[in-house]
């Protein structure tokens, strides 16, 4: 039947209740449990119906229960003491201090294609998305001027289910944004926001949506409008969906779609984020928006853009990158080239490692690479792993100088903590342990609190898990027609007195979800120890396409429905951050046993860890900082493995031991009141050492300290006198481009290598020919130090030598150095371009080595 009128109809809220709509519209309400308490008591059966959602939990509770709780004086107070809180919040919260003082122009742009706030906004997948949404929460929190922009999904990411056989099955529900906590962007006419993009041989509308997270506001895009085709409303309808050419798609829409809807409401950002490359496009549209208003030319444009943008890459392997054959991005660029008239070839090579290879595809993070002059790993050891992944970017630069940093990821203690242990935090850390969670000396306080009280805490919380795994199963039995024996089963399940162990992540096969059932004799033995039983919570979905990983759930299912596991080991079905919270809060050890070094980062642990539940986990991401044999436990030492059959047999016997030499020992080894001290201890450690790092207020500061004040700045810079900073350093570049191949290396002279002393000083000279350069445009370096094996130096000392002469044709520059270290030393010299207006040392790419 065909709809002639479209309205949105809203709650009849009792005046006293008005504003239980405001906190329903604003995320806020996510991260503080006294105001998700206002929103269970109106009606408790029917907010776990709704999936935890206040708007339509407002539009579905009944007007008598209105109009009793409107005239409930505890209610209304507690109520009114929940507003008083979020006004707050809302106007008196932390202000950023930008460091030059007031900089009311300062605001960062975050893009990313996915958001994880909360299971009733399910526009995400995992910990992409959830990270993002800590991102938010925290710049909320801290008042950090940021906007956040995505993609608003029909379907979302997939819900799971299992098959009689195990097999994963995905079912796409579609979401009603009219009952989400999701605001319709409306123009001064009061009709929906629209933008527009073009396409090869079409326009695309795209509709605005807001989210407003705290302070945050995060701007949705939305396609699926009546004015779009149908295959154009498809492309916000499945996160991660469809083909390589929808993920094209909707990685125009977000960028490009992106850059018009911050234009339509009025933001100017002066830093751009991009969360992974999916976002990359809308480097190409800045670059398209400097050129029409400024005049600029394509590389003056690509030049200020780049200046105020941040990449930061989550994959460590090349695989996991999107790449796009040569045909497809000719087929929606094309206009793009005519207009801003750069060659096909110069464009395609924007998106390759190595310009000239016509043969390589289109890599998004590539493009953010060339687009961005700043970027970033996850954690200390994938900033490693990105500088070796990306070198051929910058072929001729030393691995360690590769300009790729690092700030280790981060969660939003508020939002993740169980409210009992926060209560508990709340009486002995004092109320201020959320919105600082980064103040280690908060943490310290730790320590007063009674070790009877954070135990009897924490089982309390494995008592609420397990009372959810037994409802949990029971309706996935019901789901699949399960025997009367399945449905008894589902309400015995695990035992709320023993040590839990629970893993829960993406079922990709690097993250080896299969490791403990490597030795089935040997698990059961440890699973029904009479004295000191252990039991096992799995959860986890598969990528649709991802045979591989289904299979290793159907080989679970399969293991676990045999004996002994039955009663000691389960498997949950539709994995979203309503399961999460439970299994965080409620098991004892958090299991995760990647493949390093394939695990970016990974903030599971990090949960369950401000949780004081302690981590077993390779040494691989973030537990290569957090670790610390007083805060949990290590499988192996950071080994890596060529033969992966060998390292799954090494790390499950390790796996094996750990788990029956140490942590069965520490967690029931209890006193004379029954409380385990030395386990209790390993909690307090934790919440000392691992939570007031590893949290997105910090992480989002240090944000803001290594790249969005410098990057403002540089923006700042750039822009200044109708873009004179940018015009003159691509002038420059385009200089040293077009005559580096002049410059040469004449002579070394230094004293001979053999028969230095330590602590001696070595006079070094270097004579050049720098063709039409001069001295000005170059920096000449000695580097120097211990030799490794193959004659390379290790770590060595850089050091700028001095120009001492130059009479036009040859310049020479001196300097000295002292070796400290005997044993076999060496020392290397090189020539590089130098321009007071470059962002790092080597952004031309270009090198001269003696």
């Amino acid at each position: 039947m065909k709809t002639i009128y479209k309205f949105a109809v809203v709650p009849s809220l009792p005046e006293p209740l008005k504003r239980l709509n405001d906190l329903a519209n604003n995320m806020w309400w996510a991260w503080n449990f006294d105001a998700i308490e206002l929103f269970i008591r109106l009606d408790r059966n029917l907010w776990e119906e709704v999936g935890h959602n206040p708007v339509a939990l407002l539009g579905r509770v009944s007007q008598e229960r209105l109009e009793f709780l409107a005239s409930d004086n505890a209610y209304l107070h507690s109520l009114q003491t929940v507003l008083a809180r979020f006004d707050n919040a809302m106007t008196n919260g932390r202000v950023f201090k930008h460091p030059d003082g007031d900089n009311t122009s300062f605001l960062v742009a975050y893009f990313s294609l996915e958001f994880g706030l909360h299971e009733s906004l399910p526009v995400y997948s995992g910990g992409l998305g959830v990270l993002a949404g800590d991102h938010l929460k925290s710049t909320s929190d801290i008042g950090l001027p940021l906007v956040a922009v995505g993609l608003l999904y029909r379907e979302g990411y997939f819900r799971q289910y299992l098959n009689p056989d195990g097999w994963q099955q995905e079912t796409y529900p579609d979401n009603d944004f009219y009952n989400m906590p999701i605001i319709p962007v409306l123009d001064q006419d009061g009709n929906a926001a629209k933008v527009y993009v073009s396409l090869p041989d079409r326009t695309v509308t795209i509709r605005i949506w807001k989210v407003q997270v705290g302070r945050t506001p995060l701007i949705l895009l939305d396609t699926n409008l009546e004015e779009n085709s149908l295959d154009d409303r498809e492309i916000t309808a499945q996160l991660y969906g469809g083909d390589l050419e929808m993920r094209l798609k909707q990685e125009f829409v977000l960028g490009l779609g992106g850059i018009e809807a911050l234009k339509k409401l009025d933001y100017s950002p002066s830093v751009f984020h991009m969360n992974e490359g999916h976002s990359a496009f809308l480097g190409l549209k800045r670059i398209q928006d400097l050129m029409k208003s400024r005049g600029l030319s394509f590389w003056e444009a690509m030049e200020a853009c780049s200046s105020g943008s941040l990449f930061t890459t989550h994959t460590p392997v090349p695989a996991g990158i999107d790449k796009f054959p040569p045909a497809l991005m000719d087929k929606y660029f094309w206009k793009y080239r005519d207009e801003t008239g750069i060659s096909r070839d110069e464009f395609l090579g924007l998106g390759r490692e190595d310009p000239a290879n016509h043969d390589e595809p289109f890599s998004l993070a590539v493009l953010a690479l060339r687009l961005s002059d700043q970027y970033n790993g996850v954690s200390k050891l994938h900033g490693e792993v990105s500088r070796k992944m990306w070198k051929k970017v910058w072929p001729e630069i030393p691995v360690e100088e590769i300009p790729i940093g690092h700030v280790t990821n981060g969660i939003h203690n508020r939002t993740w903590v169980s409210h009992e242990l926060g209560n508990l935090f709340d009486r002995y850390l004092g109320p201020r342990w959320g919105e600082y969670s980064e103040d280690k000396n908060i943490w310290a306080a730790v320590d007063q609190v009674p070790d009877a009280e954070l135990w009897k805490t924490h089982e309390r919380r494995r008592e609420r898990l397990v009372g959810f795994v037994r409802k949990r199963m029971r309706q996935q039995f019901e789901k699949r027609g399960g025997s009367k024996s399945e449905l008894n089963l589902a309400e015995e399940v695990l035992n709320p007195d023993i040590l839990t162990i629970g893993f829960a992540r993406r079922f990709a096969t690097y993250k080896r979800a299969t490791l403990i059932f490597e030795d089935l004799e040997r698990l059961s033995r440890i699973l029904t120890d009479a004295e000191k039983p252990i039991q096992f919570i799995f959860a986890g979905k598969a990528h649709p396409k991802d045979n591989e990983g289904k299979e290793f759930i159907r080989k679970i299912i399969h293991t676990i429905r045999q004996e002994p596991f039955r009663h000691s080991v389960v498997f949950l079905e539709d994995y979203d951050m309503n399961v999460a919270r439970y299994m965080l809060q409620g098991v004892d050890v958090w299991l995760n046993n990647p493949r390093r070094p394939l695990e970016a980062s990974g903030t599971s642990g990090m949960k369950a860890s401000a949780n004081g539940a302690l981590n077993l986990s390779v040494l691989d991401g973030w537990w290569c900082e957090g670790y610390s044999p007083e805060a949990g436990y290590s499988i192996g030492h950071g080994e890596e493995y060529v033969d992966l059959d060998y390292q799954d047999d090494v790390e499950s016997r390790a796996l094996y031991d750990l788990i029956e030499k140490e942590i069965i020992p520490d967690f029931y080894t209890r006193g004379r009141d029954g409380i385990p001290r030395h386990w209790v201890a390993k909690m307090k450690e934790t919440f000392k050492s691992i939570v007031p790092f590893f949290n997105t207020n910090r992480m989002v500061s240090e944000y803001a300290e290594k790249f969005y004040i410098p990057a403002d700045r540089r923006w700042n810079q750039m822009k200044k006198s109708d873009f004179s900073g940018a015009r003159n350093l691509t002038a420059w570049k385009g200089k040293v481009k077009a005559n580096w191949h002049e410059v040469s290396i004449l002579n070394v002279k230094t004293k001979s290598n053999e028969g230095i002393r330590v602590g001696e000083t070595v006079t070094i000279e270097v004579e050049l020919n720098l063709g039409h350069l001069s001295p000005e445009d170059v920096n000449v370096q000695v580097l120097y130090g211990g030799l490794n094996p193959d004659g390379d130096l290790i770590n060595p000392c850089v050091q700028n030598l001095s120009l001492t002469s130059s009479d036009g044709s040859v310049s020479v520059y001196g300097g000295t150095v002292s070796y400290l270290n005997s044993g076999m030393q060496g020392l290397a010299v090189r020539c590089i371009p130098s321009h007071v207006g470059m962002s790092y040392l080597h952004e031309t790419g270009l090198i001269r080595w003696a």
